[in-house]
């Protein structure tokens, strides 16, 4: 597929119309709430231990489950995307994950929260297939990544938000009206879904114009392709390995990083809050500068291949200091770096899961976004398991951040050498 002259490039509000941002919008709203019920159990940790008595090993189970489940939801969420439409399919999704996030106030054992994660983990595992399929289905080629950072900014800022929310809801109530009542935050997203939503041929608030600027890049042809028929494709493989490679450093973050402040810096439930919001904050711009970054390069001429791996080169460089993490005494210093690798990780993430309609047609989007996020999910596993058996047996994150500094420029590697130039995977019946 040839891109349009870089001239002709339009900027995001034109006199087309701007809907298509407001679906983007919508978006970053449900990821961000998708991140506050997965970074609650993360933030009670430390409070969960002392109350509940559990040890590392309980805790990397518990971890475990939700990673399992995440893997087994990809691999029908993404079907259920392609085959229900996004409508349907994300507000199955976000019901289900939001009710069992609630649920976890039910739990009095390690295996009690295990179950809960487990039907979190289900239900969350739709949030990505459906927002890479809608971006699919409404931004042309030229948008797409940036697109996706300004969505996926919503993993940070559910990450910001959730640590002052959690606190405040766990100090003045209990920990349990902290996931009773981040859970209920979902229901009234999917109100304004339902309100909103609609493919872009059926919307009747979208413009004629802008429809057609949607649909500027060369037609595909609408087929329906079962997962199974793309896991020949080494395209496939390429973004499968890329997310198997690099989601477990991002999990390291996100279920291990309050404790490791508190146990090495001595942050209890409240002092954790402004480290963790200084570095979402960070990874947020790193997010959106990612998308934009290599949509820039593209304006400016480059292909799709050039633009996005050069952004991910960059980003993998830019957390290879994580290297060094554990022997940082400063608290501050430490924030800066976890900062940077964070911020490196979601401008990354924002490519990697571009590369997906750069070489996948429309209608294939969301079961390769399911493989790719099973594989990811199946390394969290791994890498919760050995984070569990490192702590427990050595106390320290040497190599945990020696892991977490290294894994994207192996991944990106893997990619290359997958696919060396960006092209469209030649699917049967197309």
């Amino acid at each position: 597929m040839q891109l349009e002259n870089p001239t002709k490039i339009q900027p995001v509000h034109t006199a087309i119309g701007n809907y298509r941002w407001r679906i983007c919008a919508l978006l970053f709203f449900a990821t961000t709430i998708n991140y506050i019920d997965r970074q609650v159990l993360g933030l009670l940790k430390p409070t969960l231990e002392q109350e509940l008595g559990w040890t590392e090993i309980q805790y990397s189970n518990i971890v475990v489950a939700f990673q399992a489940a995440y893997a087994i939801g990809f691999l029908f969420m993404g079907w259920i995307m392609d085959k229900f439409g996004t409508k349907k399919g994300f507000s199955f999704a976000l019901i289900f994950w939001s009710i069992t996030a609630m649920a976890h106030a039910l739990a009095k054992s390690a295996t009690g929260f295990g179950i809960a994660r487990f039907g979190l983990g289900l239900g969350e595992a739709g949030n990505f297939p459906a927002c890479i399929k809608t971006i699919a289905e409404w931004f042309p080629k030229k948008e797409r990544s940036f697109a996706t950072g300004i969505f996926n900014a919503g993993t940070n800022v559910g990450a910001i938000l959730a640590p002052p929310i959690v606190a405040w809801l766990t100090l003045s109530l209990s920990w349990r009206w902290a996931f009773i009542a981040t859970g209920a935050i979902g229901f009234l997203w999917l109100i304004v879904w339902w309100v909103m939503y609609d493919r872009p041929e059926k919307h009747s608030q979208l413009s004629k114009a802008e429809l057609d600027y949607i649909r500027s890049d060369a037609e595909e042809p609408v087929v329906k392709t079962p997962w199974i028929k793309l896991i020949p494709h080494r395209q496939t493989w390429a973004f499968a390995l890329g997310k198997f490679m690099t989601d477990p450093i991002w999990w390291i973050y996100l279920f291990w990083l309050p404790d490791f402040l508190n146990k090495n810096y001595g942050l209890d439930l409240k002092g954790v809050a402004l480290p963790i919001i200084i570095i979402y904050l960070v990874s947020d711009v790193g997010s959106v500068a990612g998308g934009w970054f290599s949509s820039f390069l593209m304006k400016k001429g480059w292909d799709a291949n050039r633009a996005r791996k050069t952004t991910m080169l960059i980003c993998a460089i830019s957390v290879v200091p994580m290297v060094f993490a554990s022997q940082v005494t400063s608290l501050w210093a430490i924030v800066a770096l976890i900062s940077l690798a964070t911020s490196a990780h979601q401008g990354w993430s924002a490519n990697l899961y571009t590369l997906t309609s750069d070489m996948f047609p429309r209608h294939a989007v969301g079961s390769v976004v399911g493989i790719g996020g099973m594989l990811g999910a199946v390394g969290g596993m791994f890498i919760a398991k050995i984070v569990g058996f490192i702590l427990e047996y050595t106390g320290s994150y040497m190599i945990i951040f020696t892991i977490a500094g290294t894994g994207y420029l192996f991944a990106l590697l893997v990619i290359h050498l997958l696919v060396p130039k960006l092209e469209k995977a030649k699917l049967e019946g197309v």
